[in-house]
């Protein structure tokens, strides 16, 4: 993005806050109220779809306030995830972004998968990881529902859900700018204005824009790596219709135009023509912590485009209350990077993903309240049309050394050598080569669900609640020839295919054949549209699954102040198709979990919540980096696994003087397989890979300085143990020991932020360091061309970084 684009985006986001910030009188600054006991705020959620004290719902959850993500000078959900035990987020890649809730989550990348995670914002559902990802603008809070979410939030909930809401369009005038400036030159501008237009209407209107220059730098060209560049923007209109009725429309846009994440080579290479060690060896690794980066793809970008329009619908009919929730999303991504860390023609490959998905989602609910009965009931109907491109880009002197690696014939070589000694002027080095695969699916989910909290004694509470769903899919699969104009242009010309034919014989095969997306193995497998799988011809499979998602919760409340409550809940996760296996298909997922717990308020100033948790999960899908038997080219292969898993959560809030709060949460976790059959056996009782302990603590303190205004300290620090190793682990680059790295080590980071206030809070200051004592980690080894071009490559964590905040609220 040029600096003229920058500046007006910027200047969208700015005159959002200044509009209204010129027109004095509309409103008045309101004053802040002292603290005036020391008593922990009551937090509201909707983690049971109505609106309840945090401490009332019987579920595990974590919240994170509007002022927390302000605190962790958060972007999105992943500059938060190591603060919430048990909630992991991969966001080096914002279209292409995995969610892990109590050690599930879901491995695919392709759209014939669906998460194991439910993101929603505002109750809608984010199905596809490419719209999963958003950037914090206007947030109210972020609740993780830990444990299945089927009953209450629907499909693909298995492992939990993360639920964004943002605030609404009030009657009362605000008004908000801030800039933060920080490291690497970030500039991050947002913007906010709400309007009461009349009695009956008000508009909310907010708009950011982020950019950062990278951190890391190509060694070879001197290029950034990791930059930011980023902006969104949202329009709420409510409109009290009646006094009884009320509508909100709201559009949200987010854009990206952003690098790929880089990947930085950990094998040493050596000078040309030589040909990197193959299989490469750990115990000869670089140190990737130098950052010596060597990237040459083409044309590294990674770009979204999404906009959303949801019309909200409330009606009250006497004591019962009216929902309708319409949804139309539509989103863009492309994602193209580097996948062999070096700047060799001959170790080239990349890969762009490429995505086109369209939205639609409707929702009808009734809640109301009739004697000792809370209940809430409705239906609700998803559509959804996904399309994908994985295109995979290569030379021919990358094939080359493919070959040479797998069966020492470097076939392109050989045909060279021959094309010289027959004086023809023609190369079948140095050519572009391209592989496709193409995926479109049509997806639909059809719910009725409904869900009553049954009042039995004026102590006791018992939930009843249940969801049936109909899941409906069809996908079809494409995979055309390889695509090398130029090498054909060779190939094909009657005096060097005469040569080549005469001297290599059925080998000049190995020439127009493919390698990534080899269809071979798959010959004459049977599709449902009277094909059968080979190159060039679509094929389509369609399928169809039911299911019914009870929950049955038991609340008792010991005094007035401590509850205890038992839950049993099951979670659904859509069957499906690997994307990049045609013609193959898997059954749904199904979850079982038990809990049970403990939620207390220990007198005006502390808060402790624990629950312990079982849960079995039978036929999960993950997709693993296999090489097939007589192959040396490695494929993604959907594998089944039955997991199970037992442990404990703990939230721990205390106030012990006025203005000092202490937090802690943790969770433990033995996250075993119960049946997992791979090419190196059963993994039957070995780990999953989730370590056993995540952890988060810190510490804020206010100091009143009466007229001054207030100065606010906070301290926090995130540990993440080691991960927990299996059989295949070292195979898939998370258990890898070198003399640099270990991918499973522990890992800690501590931010912390200081800021002050005027008095009237008009104003604030502030500044903050993320990863304050410049921890780094492998984030796993990445062997997609280890075992075919001897490259891997990591990603490392971000560095230490600081800026300052400046916000002036009207």
């Amino acid at each position: 993005m040029s600096k003229m684009e920058f500046c007006l985006k910027a200047t969208l986001a700015a005159s959002v806050g200044l509009t209204a910030l010129m027109g004095p009188g509309l409103a008045q600054a309101q004053e802040r109220t002292p603290q005036e006991a020391t008593s922990l705020d009551d937090v509201i959620v909707t983690a049971q779809r109505r609106e309840q004290s945090l401490q009332e719902v019987p579920i595990t959850v974590n919240v994170l306030t509007a002022a927390s993500l302000e605190a962790l000078a958060a972007d999105d959900i992943g500059d938060m995830a190591a603060f919430v035990p048990g909630l992991s987020v991969s966001n080096t890649s914002p279209t292409q972004a995995r969610y892990s809730i109590r050690g599930v989550a879901t491995s695919d990348f392709g759209v014939g998968t669906d998460p194991a995670v439910g993101v929603y914002v505002d109750g809608v559902y984010a199905a596809r990881s490419g719209a999963a990802l958003l950037a914090f603008s206007d947030v109210a809070r972020v609740e993780v529902l830990k444990g299945p979410q089927g009953t209450l939030f629907g499909r693909n909930s298995a492992a939990g859900a993360v639920s964004i809401t943002t605030n609404k369009p009030s009657d009362e005038f605000e008004a908000r700018l801030g800039l933060r400036l920080g490291e690497y030159d970030k500039r991050r501008l947002e913007g906010l204005i709400n309007l009461p237009i009349n009695d009956t209407m008000a508009l909310r209107v907010n708009a950011l824009v982020n950019r950062r220059d990278g951190w890391l730098i190509d060694s070879a060209t001197g290029e950034d790596y990791d930059r930011e560049d980023n902006w969104a923007a949202r329009a709420a209109l409510r409109w009290d219709i009646t006094p009884r009725t009320q509508a909100t429309l709201s559009w949200s846009h987010d854009e990206i135009d952003q690098d790929a994440r880089p990947a930085i080579g950990v094998a040493p290479i050596p000078a040309a023509p030589g040909l990197p060690a193959f299989p490469s060896d750990p115990a000869g690794y670089t140190n990737p912590f130098e950052k010596r980066v060597f990237n040459d793809v083409i044309d590294n970008h990674e770009t979204r485009r999404l906009d959303e329009g949801v019309l909200t619908i409330t009606h009250a009919f006497g004591d019962v209350d009216f929902t309708s929730l319409t949804s139309i999303r539509q989103f863009t991504t492309e994602n193209r990077e580097d996948e062999d860390g070096t700047n060799r023609p001959d170790l080239y490959f990349d890969t762009n993903n490429r995505e086109k998905n369209r939205s639609w989602y409707q929702e009808f609910r009734l809640a109301g309240e009739t004697g000792a009965f809370n209940w809430i009931a409705g239906a609700s109907y998803y559509s959804e049309n996904a399309k994908q491109r994985s295109d995979t880009y290569a030379t021919t002197d990358t094939i080359n050394t493919i070959l040479t690696n797998a069966a020492g014939m470097p076939l392109f070589s050989l045909a060279d050598m021959i094309l010289g000694m027959a004086g023809i002027p023609a190369s079948t080095l140095g050519h572009s080569w391209q592989e496709d695969m193409i995926n479109e699916g049509d997806f639909d989910a059809t719910a009725v669900f409904a869900d009553v909290i049954w009042a039995a004694t004026d102590r006791l509470n018992l939930t009843f609640g249940l969801r049936y769903t109909h899941d409906k899919k069809s996908f079809q699969w494409l995979n055309d020839r390889r695509i090398a104009p130029e090498l054909d242009a060779v190939l094909n010309d009657p005096t060097t295919n005469f040569v080549l034919s005469d001297n290599m014989g059925p080998a000049l095969g190995y020439l127009y054949s493919d390698y990534v997306f080899d269809l071979s193995p798959l010959a004459g497998v049977p599709c449902e549209n009277g094909v059968t799988v080979q190159e060039g011809v679509t094929c389509e499979l369609s399928d169809s699954w039911s299911d019914l998602s009870p929950r049955f919760v038991a609340d008792y409340h010991l005094t007035d102040s401590a509850m205890v409550f038992f839950s049993y809940a099951k979670g659904y996760k859509a069957g499906g198709f690997n994307s990049v296996e045609v013609a193959s298909r898997f059954d749904n997922e199904d979850v079982q979990n038990f809990e049970i717990g403990l939620k207390s308020d220990i007198g005006a100033n502390a808060r402790l919540n624990i629950s312990a948790f079982q849960y079995d999960y039978d036929g999960k899908q993950s997709i693993r980096l296999v090489v097939p038997a007589g192959s040396s080219v490695p494929q993604y292969l959907i594998e089944t696994s039955d997991d199970t898993a037992w442990g404990l959560d703990m939230q721990l809030d205390v106030e012990p003087l006025e203005g000092l709060k202490l937090f802690a949460n943790a969770q433990y976790i033995d996250a075993t397989y119960n049946r997992k059959i791979t090419d190196d056996g059963d993994l039957a009782g070995q780990p999953t890979g989730e370590p056993l302990w995540s952890a988060a603590a810190g510490a804020s303190y206010r100091h009143d300085m009466g007229a001054a205004g207030s100065l606010d300290i906070q301290v926090i620090h995130a540990y993440r143990g080691e991960g927990r190793c299996n059989t295949t682990s070292t195979g898939q680059g998370s258990c890898l020991k070198t003399p640099w790295f270990d991918p499973s080590e522990a890992q800690n980071r501590t931010d912390a932020r200081l800021y002050w206030r005027t008095a009237n809070e008009r104003y604030q200051l502030g500044v903050y360091v993320n990863n304050l004592f410049d921890n780094q980690y492998v984030t796993g080894v990445n062997n997609i061309t280890a075992t075919t071009l001897g490259t891997p490559f990591v990603g490392l964590t971000e560095p230490r970084m600081w800026g300052l905040d400046l916000t002036y609220t009207y």
